[in-house]
């Protein structure tokens, strides 16, 4: 009678209990500037299968409509991992202390300064008293980026020259006709105003340092089981995964690249010196925010 009721007992638990085994062996993901359900789909489905396959966890999506939904959703425990830009990673480590899992290498990944080719801009000292152009307010390649590479040549922000935020493709047609006299923007982004405006010439007068890698961060909160398992996938797995990656569309930009182990916080110490250089001391919220 008596192992009869052990044995009742033992089953009601192991019911009990099995929902909770199985959520502790899955992991939630999240994607920074991606923010619907489908598009994380679309361009994360292939790998999610493939680190599934690596790291042995269930993987979920978390689809976070901004970065500062993402942050919000770590602190409250809602989410794992994070893939996030350079500039995005200093905040998630101020306000969450989240954990540097693995760096996502992007090739020819700098900030530029451009301007026309046959323009009166010749070199960066032309550019004192103009107005430079900067995209997305708080991005790393496109604001925080271009913003360092003229800092280290000598032009202050907001007192060596006049910045204005607009978006790419009607701040080169402000360059064109001559309203702004230079844009800072990324290698990739150069290639496709070239592509857009096939008729006119650019050229570039400053380029920065290659900028710190993406980065894939974990919340404080994961156990430390579940981090080195899921770091050490990247390191044993990481042709597979980078393989996956790039079927995205959006993702092509990490193509060429490597998943980086070596990667540390104070790698991003140039990136909050590009805050310092906007006029940021602190980083405990977004730029723009």
């Amino acid at each position: 009678m008596l192992k009869s009721s052990l044995g009742g007992i033992a089953m009601a638990l192991s019911i009990v209990l099995s929902p909770v085994a199985q959520a502790a062996e899955s992991i939630r993901f999240a994607v920074t500037d991606i923010g619907g359900m489908e598009e994380l789909q679309r361009e994360f489905g292939a790998f999610k299968s493939a680190l599934e396959k690596a790291t042995g966890y269930d993987v979920k999506f978390s689809a976070v409509n901004s970065r500062t939904a993402a942050v919000e959703a770590m602190t409250a425990k809602q989410v794992d991992f994070v893939l996030t830009g350079p500039a995005e990673y200093v905040v998630f480590r101020d306000r969450t202390k989240a954990k540097v899992v693995i760096g996502w290498q992007r090739p020819d990944y700098f900030a530029q300064i451009v301007t026309l080719a046959e323009g009166p801009v010749k070199g960066v000292a032309d550019l004192k008293g103009k107005k430079v152009s900067f995209g997305s307010v708080g991005s790393t390649s496109q604001h925080l980026g271009p913003a360092q590479a003229l800092a280290d040549l000598g032009l202050m922000y907001n007192q060596d020259y006049d910045p204005v935020i607009v978006s790419r493709n009607i701040a080169v047609e402000a360059l064109i006709r001559g309203d702004i006299q230079a844009i800072g923007m990324n290698f990739t982004h150069l290639q496709q105003i070239r592509d857009a405006f096939p008729e006119q010439a650019f050229t570039v007068i400053a380029r920065g340092r290659d900028l710190p890698n993406d980065v894939l961060v974990a919340s404080p909160d994961v156990p430390d089981a579940m981090f080195n398992k899921v770091r050490d996938a990247f390191i044993k797995d990481g042709a597979a995964l980078i393989a996956a990656v790039v079927k995205g569309k959006d993702n092509e930009k990490y193509l060429g690249g490597h998943f980086l182990g070596s990667v540390s916080d104070k790698d991003y110490d140039y990136v909050r010196s590009m805050y310092k250089t906007i006029g940021v001391n602190s980083f405990g919220k977004f730029v723009g925010d």
